[in-house]
C-alpha cells in the first residue's frame, strides 16, 4: 500500500518519524514524507523520499517567539507553590481555555496556508492508502478525509492533545460553545464538501511511542497503538574518542536539536556548565559554537562537541542532563541512563513531553526532574547530578525502565496492525 508521511516544525520530529517509515518500507509498503520545503533535505539525508509541500517557512521561529504567551510558573499557578509540576495540572485550573488558546494561536502557525491544498492536490494525485501525521500538522487528517484515505496520529511525547481537548469537550457538549478547531478546520473541509468532527483533531486512531508507564489521559476516545520508540539520531559518524577507556564517569549534557535551531531555554550555557565544572566527571556538552561564545573558559572537565549521536555515547555515560526532549529521553531508556531533566518554559513545549517525562523518572526512581529552566541554579544542577551519581538504585531503575520498553512492539511488529486498520478505514480503495 502507499503510506504518506506528513510532519512539521523542525528535523526532531523528521527523526521521530523515521524508523516507522522505514519499518512500513521493509515490509514493502510505497512511503513518502510530505514535508515544508525546509525540511526536504533532512528527509533526503535518511534515505526516504521527500514530497515538499507549500513554501518555505523561514521566520516560522521568529513568528513563534514573537507569538510567545507569557507563561504562568508553577509558584504563580499553584496554590501549593510548588516547582516541580506534574502533567495531570496541564491547563492548571481553566484546561479548556487552554485548548483554545492552542487551536487560535499556536497551531495555526504551524501549518501555513500553502501546506492546506498543497497536500490535498498531493494526496489526490499520489493516492496514498494511509497518511500518518504528526499530532500537530493538521493539513494530514484534512488531505485523508478529502481523498478517503485512512489516517493516524503519531505522538512524539505524552498525549497532551487528548488531554486538553478532553477537557474542553466536556465543556462544549455541557454548554454548547464555539469549537476553535472547527472554526480554523472546518472551512478548509467545507471547501471540499466534507464537515469537521473530532476524528480530524484525534485521528482515526493514534500510534503512540511513549513508555507505557508514562502519563496517560483518561476518557479521551482515542484507539492508542503503542509501540516501541527505536530512536533515530539522524546521519552521523561516531568519533573515536567515544569508545575509549573512561578515566572517570562521563555525564552527557545536551540541549538537543529543538533547542538549538528553533528556540532557546531559560538557563544559560554558563550556568549549566558552572553546575558541572567542580564534579569528578569528564563532561560532554553537545552545544553549539553559537551556544558557546559567550563563554570566556571552558571547565577542564568538559568535552565540547557540535554533534555526537546519543545512541552511541550514552551506553558509555553514568547520567545525561537534558531539556526533557523526546528523542533524548528515549535514547536513554534505551540504554538504561539515569537522566536529569530541566524542561523549557517555551510555549506549551514543557506539557507535550518534558514534564511527564521527568514525573514518571521520579516516580520510578530512574532519574530526577530538577525543576523548569526559569527556577533552575547552578547549585541545585550540581546537587542533584552528584546525587544520581553516587547512588547506584537510579542505574538499577533506569535499567528496569529498560527492560519494560523491550516488552513493547517495535515499528516493524506494528506494521500487521496499521496494515488491518487501513483496510478497516480507508474509503478509497
Amino acid at each position: 500500500m502507499r503510506v504518506l508521511f506528513t510532519t512539521c516544525l523542525n528535523k526532531s520530529q523528521v527523526y521521530i518519524l523515521a524508523p516507522l517509515a522505514w519499518a512500513m518500507r521493509t515490509a514493502g509498503h510505497d512511503v513518502r514524507v510530505a514535508i515544508p520545503p525546509d525540511l526536504a533535505e533532512d528527509v533526503a539525508a535518511i534515505g526516504l523520499a521527500a514530497a515538499p509541500i507549500g513554501e518555505l517557512m523561514p521566520h516560522l521561529k521568529e513568528d513563534l517567539a514573537e507569538a510567545e504567551p507569557e507563561q504562568k510558573t508553577a509558584s504563580d499557578a499553584d496554590p501549593l507553590n510548588r516547582v516541580k509540576p506534574h502533567q495531570s495540572n496541564y491547563g492548571w485550573e481553566d484546561p479548556p481555555a487552554e485548548f483554545v488558546h492552542l487551536a487560535e494561536d499556536f497551531f495555526p502557525m504551524l501549518t501555513p496556508d500553502g501546506m492546506w491544498e498543497g497536500l490535498i492536490d498531493y494526496a489526490k494525485a499520489w493516492k496514498p492508502d494511509l497518511i500518518i501525521w504528526n499530532t500537530l500538522a493538521f493539513a494530514g487528517p484534512i488531505a485523508a478525509r478529502v481523498t478517503g484515505a485512512a489516517h493516524a496520529r503519531l505522538l512524539w511525547g505524552v498525549d497532551a492533545m487528548a488531554q486538553v481537548h478532553a477537557k474542553f469537550v466536556e465543556k462544549r457538549d455541557a454548554e454548547g460553545i464555539e469549537d476553535p478547531m472547527k472554526t480554523w478546520l472546518g472551512p478548509k473541509l467545507e471547501r471540499h464538501g466534507h464537515t469537521y468532527d473530532d476524528e480530524i483533531a484525534l485521528g482515526q486512531w493514534t500510534i503512540d511511542p511513549a513508555p507505557q508507564s508514562l502519563f496517560h489521559p483518561k476518557n479521551t476516545g482515542v484507539h492508542y497503538v503503542p509501540v516501541r520508540q527505536v530512536v533515530f539520531n539522524g546521519p552521523a559518524i561516531v568519533p573515536d574518542w567515544v569508545n575509549e577507556p573512561l578515566e572517570r564517569k562521563r555525564v552527557c549534557l545536551t540541549l538537543g536539536f529543538s533547542h538549538r535551531e528553533s528556540h532557546g531555554i531559560e538557563a544559560s550555557t554558563a550556568d549549566l556548565l558552572e553546575a558541572v565544572s567542580d564534579l569528578d566527571v569528564e563532561v560532554v556538552a553537545t552545544f553549539s559554537a553559537k551556544q558557546l561564545a559567550s563563554l570566556d573558559r571552558l571547565p577542564d572537565n568538559v568535552r565540547p562537541v557540535e554533534f555526537v549521536p546519543l545512541g552511541a555515547l550514552l551506553p558509555t555515560c553514568s547520567a545525561i542532563v537534558h531539556h526533557g526532549g523526546t528523542g533524548t529521553f528515549g535514547t536513554a531508556i534505551e540504554h538504561g541512563v539515569p537522566q536529569l531533566i530541566v524542561p523549557g518554559t517555551y510555549w506549551h513545549e514543557k506539557w507535550w513531553a518534558p514534564v511527564s517525562q521527568a514525573n514518571l523518572l521520579e516516580e520510578r526512581g530512574a532519574g530526577i526532574y530538577v525543576g523548569d529552566s526559569d527556577q533552575l541554579t547552578p547549585e541545585k544542577l550540581r546537587s542533584d547530578l552528584a546525587k544520581v551519581l553516587d547512588d547506584p538504585s537510579y542505574k538499577r531503575a533506569a535499567e528496569r525502565l529498560r527492560i519494560d520498553q523491550l516488552s513493547v512492539p517495535s515499528p516493524n511488529e506494528i506494521v500487521p496492525q496499521l496494515e488491518r486498520l487501513t483496510a478497516e478505514h480507508r474509503k478509497n480503495g
